[in-house]
């Protein structure tokens, strides 16, 4: 299948490119940035940057509600119960310590990465990649009612993400309320 192009849109097909390009030059500098911060709350920043920027690429790709709910959910709920998390449990004395990231760390981390780069790469590369024959137009019904039929395990997947960041969200606040001796 081949498509051609009206010459007069090419100028829109080169700016979808380049925002295509820079969504994920803004998801894979927020997910540097969480990997990279010292500071745990410019980690949280770094992670809601990433996450705006896949939402960014959900739009390009026209699936605008998924990246309304990219934005609501992620963004929204988790990085900002992550947020509170963080300022309730900053102590005083943490914030002048200078956190060290051990060179053995580094070296594991940028190990696993690069496999786990050249695994996918490879199944990338290897894979025979079709163009779809049908465009499915679907309603936020649609959608709603696949969410609590065919995918509704999937569906409460992510509200167990949402409840994981929650009760470690209120872990992190707790441990930061207790007084240096006590318990």
């Amino acid at each position: 299948m081949t498509f051609t192009f009206d010459p007069s849109l090419s100028l829109y097909i080169h700016l979808a490119d380049v925002a295509f390009v820079a969504f994920g030059v803004l998801a894979l500098l927020g997910g540097l940035t969480a990997v990279a911060a010292r500071h745990l709350i410019h980690a949280v920043l770094g992670l809601a940057t990433s996450l705006v920027g896949v939402a960014g690429m959900y739009v390009y790709l026209g699936t605008h509600f998924i990246a309304a709910m990219q934005i609501l959910i992620y963004v929204g709920a988790v990085c900002v119960a992550i947020t509170f998390a963080v300022m309730l449990a900053r102590s005083p004395s943490e914030e002048d310590q200078d956190p060290r990231i051990a060179p053995g760390k580094v070296v594991a981390g940028l190990c696993v990465g690069l496999f786990a780069g050249l695994i996918l790469g490879a199944a990338v590369l290897r894979t025979q990649w079709r163009a779809s024959a049908t465009v499915v137009e679907g309603t936020i019904q649609q959608v709603g009612e696949g969410l609590l039929t065919h995918y509704a395990f999937v569906f409460e997947l992510i509200s167990l993400v949402l409840l994981i960041a929650i009760v470690g969200s209120v872990v992190l606040a707790r441990r930061g309320r207790r007084t240096p001796g006590g318990k």
